[in-house]
């Protein structure tokens, strides 16, 4: 569930431990293991899980190993009542896996900038390595990754450019044919996207329905595992048709893929960027404002087509803002 998202209640598996102060290598052993299933500190002694039967049995084993090694511990069902909500624990649960995520894009983004400077044989054999290597690490987050955090899309986008650009260098880079006309490629089809709709799959449903097509369907589905039918494109999911590529949300690659280059459309981008991927990287004032217009949508729209029909009026307004700015 991702931030601005109606919370429902939520239980938790908390593990209450303590371990001896001797050794050292036994902490730093538990904290790692820790770390392997996901778990995040929700005080100093105190790490949760969201409650189910896999979670169960990492906290029970890891319990075992803790009493094993001269510690004690205790494993307990919880539903949070006062002091932290359900939503504060997910964003730890979010922000660890998007520091997780934010490596691997990094990661990514070296090994392009490498082959910018050296795409000899030897440099690109080295790189398909690593690229295993690190798809094996990014299924291991994913499966951690309880909550969608935002920068699994990212993380994705750099990996699918990284691999893209080593089949270039390889010569096995097929030159697709131009459409003639990019957004009739995409009418007529039925767009997915994850529930829990928030600023960049708002703002993308928007662009769709205003500038793609008016007749647009656009269906809500589950984050995980969905397999697209026949004419289904997915948008902002992981895997997805379209959706996060690099350092660009959603709806700039959206924007990119239809050839749309309005100017009132690409400072909406640059909002929409500011917000969802949260770096300042164009340092939109407006985003601040958009930001908390869509939270509100958000928290008081527990469905996803309402959230999408009261977005509507905020980018409508916002676009004939810019076209006004910019003398259009």
């Amino acid at each position: 569930m991702r931030e601005g998202d109606i919370e429902t209640e939520q239980r938790w598996l908390l593990l209450i431990h303590q371990l001896p102060t001797k050794p050292a290598y036994f902490r730093v052993k538990i904290w790692r293991r820790l770390q392997g299933i996901g778990a995040v500190a929700v005080k100093s002694t105190v790490y949760a899980l969201p409650a189910n039967a896999e979670t169960q049995e990492d906290f029970e084993w890891l319990l075992r190993e803790i009493v094993d090694g001269g510690g004690e511990a205790l494993v307990c069902e919880a539903r949070l009542v006062d002091g932290l909500s359900d939503t504060q624990v997910r964003a730890l649960f979010d922000s660890a896996r998007d520091a997780d995520y934010a490596e691997i894009a990094k990661e990514a983004r070296d090994m392009i900038a490498r082959l910018d400077t050296d795409a000899t044989t030897e440099r690109l054999a080295e790189v398909r390595t690593q690229l295993g290597r690190i798809r094996k690490r990014l299924a291991e987050l994913v499966s951690i990754d309880f909550f969608d955090a935002t920068g699994r899309l990212s993380v994705e986008g750099s990996l699918s450019e990284l691999e893209a650009r080593v089949m270039e260098d390889n010569g096995m880079a097929k030159n697709p044919s131009k459409a003639a006309d990019p957004i009739t490629e995409l009418k007529g089809k039925t767009w997915v996207t994850r529930r829990g709709v928030h600023v960049d799959r708002i703002a993308c449903s928007w662009l769709i329905r205003r500038f793609i097509d008016p007749d647009a369907n656009i269906r809500f589905v589950a984050g995980k595992g969905y397999a697209p039918n026949p004419g289904e494109l997915r948008f902002d999911m992981f895997e997805g048709e379209i959706t996060h590529e690099g350092d660009r949300c959603s709806f700039e690659v959206i924007l990119s893929r239809a050839g749309i280059t309005d100017p009132a459309l690409q400072a909406i981008a640059e909002i929409v960027h500011d917000i969802d991927l949260k770096d300042g990287k164009f340092g939109r004032e407006e985003a601040k404002g958009i930001a908390s217009l869509i939270a509100g949508i958000a928290m008081t729209n527990e469905g996803d087509p309402q959230r999408i029909e009261q977005g509507t009026p905020v980018f409508d307004n916002l676009y004939q803002y810019f076209r006004k700015k910019n003398g259009r």
